[in-house]
C-alpha cells in the first residue's frame, strides 16, 4: 500500500478511538501545544543524538502530531533522506505541513493514516513513534504494522511512559480530580488504553516479540517535563488532557458543580512543583524501546 492509498483508506474508515481524537481530544491537544511539544520534547531530544538514523534513510514517524519529531528526523537525513509522518488527527498533520513550510523543509510530507489499520509496507530504514503507541486499542497489530513498514534488517524506536509512580506529571492530577469525582465507568469515551498501558517491560517485550521483532532493548529515560506556564495554566492542562481530564470529563455536570473545589486542591499540589525557566516543570519517566525487523 502506498502513502497516497493509505490516506484515502483510512479517512473513510475510522474507528471510535480515531474519531474521538478528532472530534474531541484534538482541539485540547491544539490549546495546549506549548505544554506538549515543548514539554515532551525532552524525551525524545535525550535519545535524538543515539537515533539509528543516517544520512540519506527513509524514515516513518508514527503519530507524528504537530511535526517537530519528523522535521528533526528530516534535518538528520539530510536531503538525500525523507521522512513520511503519518497520523489520525487532520488537525494535526495541518500544523505540522504549515510548519515544515515555513521551515524550508523539503524532504518531510505528512500523511493522514491509523498504524492499527495499515501502514505502508516494506519501505522505511526506521520507524519512529513518540508516545502514541501506548494509545493503541491493539497493540500488537499496530507494532506488527510499524515492522512491515520496515525494509528487512530495518529498525525501530518508541517511547512510551513508565508506570504511573515515576509520573506524577499525569497521575498526581488524577488522584486529587478522584477525591472529588468517581472513576469513569466501562462505557467511558477515551482515547485508547492510555498512558501507562506499555508501562511493563515484560509486557511489552511479548508484544513486540510476537508481532515479530527482534533486538528488543529498553532503555530509561527520567526527565522534568513543562505541565504550564504558571499554575492557572497547568491545572486547565490537568482537566482537559491526560487521566484527569479523563475523569472530569466523563463526570459531566457534577464536575461543573464541583469544579471551584477541584481547582483550587489543584492550585494547592500544583504550586508546591518545581518552578522552572518558562514554567512549572514535574518529574516524568519513559522507557526508550528498540528492536530489528528481522532480515527474512
Amino acid at each position: 500500500m502506498s502513502v497516497a492509498e493509505l490516506g484515502q483508506t483510512n479517512s473513510q474508515n475510522d474507528t471510535p478511538f480515531v474519531e474521538f481524537w478528532n472530534d474531541v481530544l484534538a482541539p485540547k491537544f491544539i490549546r495546549f501545544k506549548h505544554v506538549l511539544v515543548d514539554g515532551l520534547t525532552r524525551h525524545s531530544d535525550a535519545i535524538f543524538p543515539n537515533l539509528p538514523v543516517r544520512h540519506g534513510d527513509r524514515v516513518l514517524d508514527v503519530g507524528c502530531g504537530f511535526g517537530d519529531t519528523a522535521i528533526k528526523l528530516a534535518d538528520i537525513v539530510g536531503p538525500d533522506g525523507s521522512v513520511v509522518g503519518i497520523d489520525c488527527c487532520d488537525a494535526f498533520l495541518d500544523y505540522a505541513r504549515r510548519d515544515a513550510a515555513a521551515r524550508g523543509i523539503k524532504n518531510a510530507s505528512f500523511e493522514r493514516g491509523d498504524a492499527e489499520i495499515a501502514l505502508p509496507s516494506r519501505d522505511f530504514d526506521f520507524v519512529f513513534a513518540r508516545f502514541g503507541t501506548m494509545f493503541f486499542a491493539n497493540p500488537v497489530a499496530g507494532l506488527r504494522n510499524m515492522r512491515s513498514a520496515l525494509r528487512p534488517g530495518g529498525r525501530m524506536v518508541h517511547i512510551v511512559w513508565r508506570n504511573r509512580v515515576d509520573n506524577p506529571w499525569l497521575s498526581m492530577a488524577k488522584d486529587v480530580v478522584l477525591r472529588f469525582l468517581p472513576e469513569p465507568g466501562d462505557d467511558a469515551l477515551t482515547c485508547g488504553p492510555g498512558p501507562f498501558s506499555m508501562s511493563n517491560e515484560d509486557t511489552v517485550r511479548k508484544m513486540m516479540e510476537v508481532a515479530g521483532y527482534e533486538d528488543i532493548r529498553f532503555e530509561r529515560v527520567d526527565a522534568p517535563v513543562l505541565v504550564g506556564n504558571d499554575v492557572r495554566d497547568a491545572i486547565e492542562f490537568q482537566l482537559a488532557i491526560g487521566p484527569a481530564g479523563e475523569v472530569f470529563r466523563e463526570a459531566g455536570e457534577e464536575a461543573n458543580e464541583k469544579r471551584g473545589v477541584i481547582e483550587a486542591a489543584l492550585a494547592d499540589a500544583i504550586s508546591k512543583q518545581a518552578k522552572a525557566d518558562g514554567g512549572i516543570v514535574m518529574d516524568s519517566s519513559s522507557w526508550v524501546i528498540s528492536a530489528r525487523n528481522p532480515l527474512n
